[in-house]
């Protein structure tokens, strides 16, 4: 899956522009945004501001904390530059231009701080959310001046499945985008009054990150591509791409909750996939939830089943609503069974008409 988190960038900042020619004779000082205490002036500032600050956060690969800095929109006396509204969307184009330079340039396993909800985002979820500010507060604005505004379906499509995994999709990209977010009505559907976006989750183990899959990436994996990783020669195996299809399914019929999902297995060393790790839904109401796994063949046999599902099991025993993983198991497969012993799952029965399948447990 091509990278296409930069070419939506320059896309939404072109849609932005565009809009704000058609109002720029207009009041931008003295009219609200629709539905926010800042001006339109402000708002323009605030995208400017968005746009490099996600910039920075991602170059720097900050940890814990937003970069500290700010930008100012001013003029001179002399004219060297200019601060009216002409002025301002050249600094919205300007910043969006370093926007997409940065995000063409980081490495795909790079991460820098966000707050919500996992303390860090990759340059895909940096992507998306900068575009997020520009189309939405592009509309907040283009409704002040009652000014009709839609931007490229795909450009809302792309946030939509890369940092709102949890909203069921609509008839159409944008006006889904707009109820998610508090600015629309969807038929069927009560309106939305407070809302964040989610960044993938990452779980580290001592050589993997194991990187929740978005369901952008799903649907790729699913359909047959890579899903935006580097895979080993002969991965993905084909219960990733199984996985995947499920968790798209998930995300079609508003249920999929991203931190219960997939995630693929990524070697710190080189930053290549070599497997997949997940679970089949979110816990029942009981705290037991089921995982499975897979490698690609040229992994096996190095640890890595067992070290990333010692990791995830950790991860899910500490959260209140995980009381038991359960793992099915081929009763052929001996090298699984051993994976999940290895990380103290215990054999608590069979399944199948001939018992084929073993079933383990492992209780917090």
């Amino acid at each position: 899956m091509r990278f296409m988190g930069a070419e939506r960038a320059e896309e939404a900042v072109a849609s932005c522009a565009a809009l704000l020619r058609t109002v720029v004779g207009e009041d931008w000082s003295g009219t609200k945004a629709a539905g926010l205490e800042w001006s339109c002036r402000e708002t323009v500032t605030h995208i400017a501001s968005d746009l490099i600050g996600y910039a920075g956060n991602l170059a720097g690969r900050l940890k814990s904390s937003y970069a500290p800095f700010d930008i100012t929109v001013d003029g001179d006396e002399n004219g060297d530059y200019k601060a009216d509204n002409a002025g301002q969307i050249e600094v919205v184009e300007v910043m969006g231009a370093l926007f997409s330079a940065t995000l063409r340039t980081t490495p795909r396993a790079a991460r820098g701080f966000h707050p919500y909800p996992f303390r860090s985002a990759n340059r895909d979820g940096f992507a998306a959310m900068g575009i997020a500010e520009v189309l939405l507060h592009t509309h907040d604005i283009a409704r002040a001046f009652d000014t009709p505004y839609e931007p490229p379906a795909e450009v809302a499509e792309y946030v939509l499945t890369t940092i709102f995994p949890t909203v069921r999709p609509g008839p159409a990209p944008w006006p889904t985008l707009l109820w998610a977010t508090g600015r629309g009505d969807l038929p069927g559907r009560e309106p939305v009054t407070g809302w964040r976006w989610s960044n993938n989750h990452v779980i580290r183990a001592d050589r993997l990150a194991l990187e929740g899959v978005t369901p952008a990436a799903a649907a790729d994996l699913h359909s047959g591509g890579d899903g935006g990783f580097d895979w080993v020669e002969d991965g993905p195996f084909d219960g990733t791409r199984v996985a995947s299809q499920m968790l798209w399914q998930a995300y079609e019929a508003g249920v999929h909750r991203p931190e219960f999902g997939v995630y693929v297995l990524v070697r710190e060393e080189d930053d290549r996939a070599v497997g997949g790790m997940g679970f089949h839904g979110a816990p029942d109401e009981q705290g037991r939830v089921e995982v499975g796994y897979d490698l690609a063949e040229s992994a096996r046999g190095q640890g890595y089943a067992t070290e990333a599902l010692g990791a995830l099991t950790r991860w899910a025993l500490d959260r209140e609503d995980v009381t038991t993983l359960v793992a099915t198991v081929d009763r052929d497969n001996l090298a699984s069974q051993a994976v999940v012993t290895r990380t103290g799952f215990v054999q608590v029965g069979e399944k199948g008409d001939a018992g084929e399948l073993l079933v383990f447990e492992l209780k917090g």
